[in-house]
């Protein structure tokens, strides 16, 4: 299983990197093989407010309907417009060309902290 050194995740299999002051958020290897095929994802507003922990969408797999976590609070600025045509892009790069949304962080210092560095993901992970 491919788990990235340069990001962090939430034991909801969401995964966070940090750039430009803007957070991009996706979901995982592991969640996205768990989900298998997927076929829809209902991407939030932009200008939406996100709060860590809440639902922000939903994504659609052949598999199972699942609630999308927001890692951090804050606003959404851009989704990925890619996933309403090609939602199985989450499939092929979950991490790359499948991100999902961009959150300008408003507490990223205080709400990283819960969030799981790639080792204790993949702990997580193997339980």
């Amino acid at each position: 299983m491919n788990v990235p050194g340069d990001l962090l995740y939430t034991k909801d299999h969401e995964w966070i990197k940090v750039e430009n002051g803007l957070a991009i958020v996706g979901i995982t290897e592991f969640a996205q093989g768990e989900l298998g095929d997927v076929v829809f994802v209902q991407l939030p507003s932009i200008g939406q407010s996100a709060k860590q922990g809440e639902a922000f969408g939903t994504i659609e797999a052949v598999k199972a309907v699942a609630d999308l976590y927001a890692p951090i609070s804050g606003e959404i600025v851009e989704v990925n417009t890619v996933l309403n045509d090609a939602p199985e892009t989450i499939n092929r790069e979950p991490y790359g060309a499948g991100w999902i949304v961009k959150i300008k962080p408003s507490n990223l210092d205080a709400e990283a902290k819960p969030l799981l560095n790639p080792a204790a993901y993949t702990d997580h992970t193997s339980a």
